[in-house]
C-alpha cells in the first residue's frame, strides 16, 4: 500500500532533497509540499495524506501549533516532527499536539523511513536519546505568561515594549521575569531566554 506524505519545511532545499530522498522509497508518494506552517492543513485537506512530516520552525505557524490544527481537523492524517532541534522540551510539545512520532533531521535515511511506516500504521516512534532526555528534563517549570514573555523578550525588546506587546504593566512583566530568572536557575533575562530556548520550553 502506498503511504501518501506532505512534506512542510521553510527551506526549500531541504524539502526539494526529502523529497527526492523519499520519492526513492516504493511505497511513499509525496503528493504536497508546503514552505510554511499556515499552508499545511489546507495542503493536507485538498490532497488527504496519510502522514505529514513537520518542520517545528516555520513562518505563519510553527509546526507544532500546525500538529494540532491537524489532530483537531485532519485526524486521518498522522504527524511526524521532523526537526533539527532535538530538544527534550520540543518533543513534549510535540505529543500535546498529536504528533505520532519525532525524528531529527540528521537521522538515516532508513530509520526516517521506517518511523513514516510505524506510524502509519498507528505506533508512537520517537528518537531514543530525545525520549531519555525529555524523562531526564522533567516538564517546563514556567506558567503560559512567563514563556509568553520570555518569548517576546527573545527578540530583544524592552520591558516597556514587552508590556505593551502583552497588554500588561511593567511592573507585571518584571515580576514574571524574575520568576523566569528564578525557574531557569538563569543569572539574568538573557540567561533565562538562552537556557528556557535550549530545553525546548519556548
Amino acid at each position: 500500500m502506498t503511504i501518501r506524505l506532505l512534506l512542510a519545511d521553510d527551506q526549500e532545499l531541504v524539502r526539494q532533497a526529502l523529497c527526492a530522498l523519499l520519492a526513492l522509497e516504493d511505497d511513499f508518494e509525496v503528493v504536497a509540499s508546503v514552505g510554511r506552517g499556515d499552508e499545511v492543513v489546507a495542503a493536507a485537506r485538498e490532497h488527504r495524506p496519510d502522514v505529514a512530516l513537520l518542520d517545528i520552525e516555520m513562518p505563519g505557524l510553527d509546526g507544532l501549533a500546525a500538529a494540532a490544527v491537524l489532530a483537531a481537523q485532519v485526524p486521518d492524517c498522522r504527524v511526524v516532527m521532523l526537526t533539527t532541534f532535538g530538544r527534550a522540551g520540543y518533543l513534549r510539545r510535540a505529543m500535546d499536539a498529536g504528533a505520532a512520532g519525532f525524528v531529527v533531521k540528521d537521522a538515516p535515511a532508513d530509520v526516517l523511513a521506517d518511523a513514516i511506516r510505524r506510524v502509519r500504521k498507528g505506533e508512537r516512534v520517537v528518537d531514543p536519546a530525545l525520549a531519555v532526555a525529555t524523562l531526564a528534563a522533567g516538564e517546563s517549570p514556567l506558567t503560559a505568561r512567563e514563556r509568553d514573555v520570555l518569548i517576546t523578550a527573545r527578540t530583544g525588546a524592552t520591558v516597556a515594549e514587552i508590556a505593551a506587546r502583552l497588554y500588561l504593566s511593567e511592573g507585571t512583566v518584571r515580576n514574571y521575569v524574575s520568576a523566569a530568572i528564578t525557574k531557569t536557575g538563569a543569572r539574568n533575562r538573557v540567561e533565562a531566554v538562552r537556557i528556557a530556548d535550549e530545553r525546548g520550553w519556548l
